[in-house]
């Protein structure tokens, strides 16, 4: 079994984006028995009384839009004792993967990656936080994990 993490700021955006998105490709595929995929946050800036906030409703709608639900997630924090337990580590940007890095005290098993290096473009996935383009960070997404499954079952 595949075990992925997708990794964010704040686990209400992006990362939860990435998770939903991967797990209906590889749904489709008929591949969900071999991967177990989950999504969380460098900060604890979304996660109150150790209760995470639901997915942003902007990033909930987008994904609704293409038919994926994530009802039920809560944004919830990376620790160091989830290297063990995940095989990659897919950060949406470049302070992701300092933050994971820090968090996971350092990578000796080079498991963490930037999910836009899977693709030609490269780059960070667009910030919808920032941009409010969740249309823009839904196809980094999806261009990001259409290449990350490609590589991992080639």
């Amino acid at each position: 079994m595949i075990k992925i993490m997708f990794v964010c700021h704040g686990n209400i955006c992006r990362s939860p984006m990435a998770e939903f998105i991967m797990k209906k490709l590889v749904r489709e595929k008929g591949l969900e028995n071999e991967f177990l995929i989950q999504s969380s946050a460098t900060s604890t800036e979304e996660i109150w009384n150790g209760i995470g906030n639901p997915v942003y409703p902007p990033a909930k709608a987008e994904l609704k839009k293409h038919g994926i639900s994530c009802e039920g997630k809560q944004a919830v924090q990376l620790t160091f004792y989830d290297y063990d337990k995940f095989d990659l580590f897919i950060g949406m940007d470049s302070a992701n993967i300092r933050n994971m890095t820090r968090i996971l005290n350092g990578d000796p098993e080079n498991k963490i990656r930037k999910l836009m290096d899977y693709t030609d473009r490269g780059g960070d996935v667009a910030d919808p936080w920032y941009t409010r383009s969740f249309d823009v960070t839904y196809r980094d997404v999806l261009d990001g994990c259409t290449a990350l499954l490609e590589e991992l079952k080639g």
